[in-house]
């Protein structure tokens, strides 16, 4: 146990965690020269195209030090985006020590202060390293005192590297053997491990990765897992190098998987605890805090016969990515399909995508929403998760919607856009403090419901990419909001209806009108488009019926015979548009989603 070492990486997004993986996979000679390539732990074709790291990926490394000892490290390379901060404190549950990256060139941002607070509250040894100190952009004195300033550290700790050119790495492997303390426990006690990941894999069933605190686990033992108090016999145990490693037996401290041939994915939870069946633990381990999702959306089946199919798809992708919630849900529109809960709006569009790539699913998204309270004049409370459940206003008292502290770390410049935006999404100031001179943390409480569509977006876009971003939920609070339908010929479209506040509602009406003029197919008869609330219109978009020429067989003669084709066309159009059905595309409820680009 004295010889390994457990660490994880912890950035802001796009400050270099995976490229400061590869050369440390390098260094070790973990991976050959000729396996070798950029974001070598990345194994989705999503995270090489998108750049970013969406799970979290453990591997195990063995470096020789300057004592002439060989140490074990158990690497867990993490997620930098604030929507998959879950596979963050999951792979800070199963470490004792974090490696804080903070780019030469951008300085300390949201993410990174959010990250280090989830390690400092977890008792991890940080060792703050300097990124992209290699850049002409570099400010190298600059961040290093933002670090200090943080940390309260010395400024000879703070090290100074490159994931690119491999400045820095013999010094962050000392570091990693000098100040991340050995992992405690007792390897003769019973056994108890932490599931903090798991994957299915069609041949072998479901694929746990568990870090043993106590005891060891050996391969052919009879082992329980605490939550669902399920036996089963460990067939494979062994360690996580970049494949997997088959060994006798995974010991106290140590990060590892096992096989147990599990085909029920709903079997195992992230979070529980591995024990013996002859020499069970006392207690299951503690702190391991469930999701909470802050955005939802309806998920279903293009063909409702495929909806075996999907509820399939959503458990397994629930084993890999277990920040995602979801229950069954009915709509008149789409038939039957699942409600998700999603950490924000990258996390659904990954969920959707991984759907269509890794499992042939197409799937329609309804609008996103949040989760409302609402109150009855005699004070019964009951929840609104779709724009179908608000009840017809005479017997409401008031609806609460959850509220946000929004935390925005900017250059000064910018902060008059910012509180523009912010003000304009119904949100206000509480606190403005100057970390440096040319660095500002600004404060808001916003309504969660304004940020899960473009907020995001147009953050980094008024700022030209320097703002960077976090959130935490605080509480909710009375508003006035109302249900915004949209209809086509009159019918009102379920799934595009959406739980908006009252000043919204007619921009937002208005703009998806506009969007769905553009995207629905021109039929031969007359298409109207409107936005209600309750019975009121409130905007409204026609598509002009595509017109066949059928006067093209009159060739010259009496104007009468022309007149008389038109009025037959006339009469047969109006029966056609009593009882014409409109097809509304994929796309359509896909650019619900992007209103504002």
């Amino acid at each position: 146990m004295e010889k390994i070492r457990n660490f994880c990486v912890i950035a802001h997004i796009d400050h270099g965690k995976s490229t400061l993986s590869d050369r440390l996979l390098e260094h070790t000679r973990t991976i050959s020269e000729r396996d070798m390539k950029a974001q070598a732990l990345d194994d989705m074709d999503l995270e090489r195209e998108r750049g970013i790291t969406i799970k979290s990926h453990a591997v195990q490394l063995y470096y020789k030090a300057k004592d002439g000892v060989t140490y074990t490290f158990n690497l867990i390379d993490t997620p930098g985006h604030v929507d998959f901060s879950y596979e963050v404190s999951r792979s800070i549950a199963a470490c004792e020590g974090a490696l804080l990256l903070v780019d030469a060139s951008q300085g300390i941002q949201a993410q990174t202060i959010s990250n280090l607070y989830l390690a400092i509250e977890n008792d991890l040894e940080i060792i703050p390293i300097l990124n992209k100190v290699d850049m002409e952009s570099a400010m190298i004195e600059e961040v290093t005192e933002q670090i200090v300033d943080l940390l309260g550290c010395d400024e000879e700790e703070v090290i100074h590297a490159s994931g690119k050119t491999g400045i820095g790495i013999e010094d962050i492997m000392e570091a990693v053997v000098d100040r991340i303390p050995a992992p405690k426990g007792d390897p003769d006690g019973p056994l108890q491990a932490l599931i903090f990941d798991s994957v299915f894999n069609t041949y072998r069933g479901v694929i746990t990765y568990f870090r043993v605190l106590n005891g060891s686990m050996k391969k052919g033992e009879k082992i329980k897992f605490f939550n669902t108090g399920n036996s089963y016999n460990a067939d494979e145990v062994g360690v996580l190098q970049l494949d997997l490693i088959p060994k006798k037996e995974v010991l106290t401290g140590d990060v590892g998987y096992i096989v147990t041939g599990i085909k029920n994915s709903k079997e195992v939870k992230v979070g529980d605890t591995i024990t013996s069946t002859e020499n069970p633990c006392d207690e299951a381990i503690q702190g391991f805090e469930d999701v909470k999702p802050m955005v939802f959306a309806g998920i279903f089946p293009i063909d409702s016969s495929e909806y075996e199919d999907l509820r399939d798809s959503l458990e397994k992708l629930q084993l890999n990515d277990a920040s995602l919630v979801y229950e069954p849900e009915t709509s008149a529109a789409l038939g039957f399909g699942f409600r998700c809960g999603f950490l924000g709006m990258l996390h659904l569009e990954i969920i959707q995508e991984r759907l269509s790539r890794e499992f042939n699913m197409d799937v329609i998204t309804t609008v996103p929403n949040v989760n409302y309270f609402g109150y009855t004049k005699k004070g019964e409370q009951f929840k609104i998760n779709t724009p179908q459940d608000l009840p017809d206003p005479t017997m409401m008292d008031r609806v609460e919607e959850p509220y946000i502290e929004a935390q925005i770390i900017t250059k000064p410049d910018y902060i008059g856009a910012i509180m523009k935006l912010c003000i304009e999404k119904r949100g206000f100031m509480t606190k403005q403090d100057y970390l440096t001179t040319s660095r500002v943390e600004m404060t808001f409480e916003l309504p969660l419901a304004e940020i899960v569509f473009d907020f995001y977006d147009r953050l980094k876009t008024i700022s030209k990419g320097y703002a960077s971003f976090d959130y935490a939920p605080i509480d909710y609070r009375a508003s006035t909001l109302v249900r915004l339908d949209i209809r086509l010929n009159g019918e009102p479209v379920d799934a595009l209806s959406a739980l908006i506040h009252k000043d919204k509602a007619y921009y937002f009406g208005r703009k998806m009108c506009k969007k769905l003029k553009e995207l629905l197919p021109r039929q031969q008869f007359m298409i109207a488009i409107q936005a209600s609330v309750g019975a009121k219109i409130i905007a409204r978009e026609t598509i002009s019926a595509l017109r066949k020429d059928v006067t093209a067989k009159c060739y010259g003669g009496d104007i009468t015979r022309k007149r008389k084709l038109l009025e037959k066309q006339k009469k047969g159009k109006k029966k056609m548009r009593q009882i014409g059905n409109v097809e509304v595309p994929q796309k359509a409820f896909l650019a619900v989603l992007k209103l504002d680009d």
